[in-house]
């Protein structure tokens, strides 16, 4: 049995210094204190596997961060005030789920490419243009979660991400589908909705997994052939 320690919702302001005691921690739960800091002392906590630190008001997160390489199941720092990620996360290489969702995040740093245990990686409502070319080597990815960026269009290597089955890409602002996806085998759901795409890719037909593209929400012609192809092969295309 792994040892906890919950602190969910304990209106904490700061972190008890007795925490950072707890040396054997396996999962630690922070979420929801109103926390603005979380001190270097973190590291001393070199055993945990899961570490909640969403939904509180951190501008950042130390370095240490990165010293944490027993990190195997999951990182929540979404809903926070962060506008930069410390370049230590790369360390974190059996790390399978990191969130870093509604946050002020203009890039994500190169060095998350070696974060290559990732599963799900979610950085929805952000401040991303682009994503790093590193996040090609993110070879075990599933599911890739980037509503309500900016983002204008996918890095050449995201081509590599060939256990990508979830890629979600709504509310940002592409002006075409991105080129890189043509060539994904296992990419089952791809959710377009509210960006600006008035043309489509003949590849799209060709995808051997696709199973639902969600298109609403842009300039889109229903009637086109293409997507009369993609319905008669059993793919779901919302229009």
């Amino acid at each position: 049995m792994y040892q906890t320690l919950n602190l969910w919702r304990h209106n904490l302001g700061e972190v008890p210094p007795a925490v950072w005691q707890q040396t054997e921690l396996r999962v630690l739960i922070l979420a929801d204190n109103g926390l603005t800091a979380i001190p270097p002392d973190i590291a001393r906590l070199r055993h945990l596997r899961t570490l909640d630190l969403g939904h509180n008001a951190l501008t950042s997160v130390p370095e240490e961060l990165g010293g944490l390489t027993d990190l195997d199941g999951c990182l929540y720092l979404h809903d926070n005030h962060l506008t930069r990620l410390p370049d230590s996360l790369g360390t974190l290489t059996r790390l399978r789920y990191l969130n870093v969702g509604e946050n002020a995040l203009t890039r994500l740093p190169e060095t998350v490419g070696r974060m290559t245990g990732l599963v799900e990686l979610r950085a929805q409502h952000n401040r991303l243009t682009a994503l790093p070319d590193a996040v090609g080597r993110l070879r075990c990815l599933r599911e890739l979660w980037l509503r309500g960026n900016a983002i204008e269009d996918l890095p050449p290597s995201t081509g590599d991400l060939l256990e990508l089955r979830h890629l979600d890409l709504r509310e940002n602002s592409l002006t075409a589908v991105p080129q890189p996806l043509a060539g994904l085998p296992r990419l089952r759901q791809i959710d377009l909705r509210g960006n600006r795409l008035r043309h489509l890719p003949d590849w799209l037909a060709a995808m051997p997994a696709l199973e639902k593209l969600d298109l609403r929400w842009n300039p889109v012609d229903p009637s086109l052939p293409l997507l009369h192809r993609l319905e008669q092969r059993g793919c779901v295309v919302l229009t």
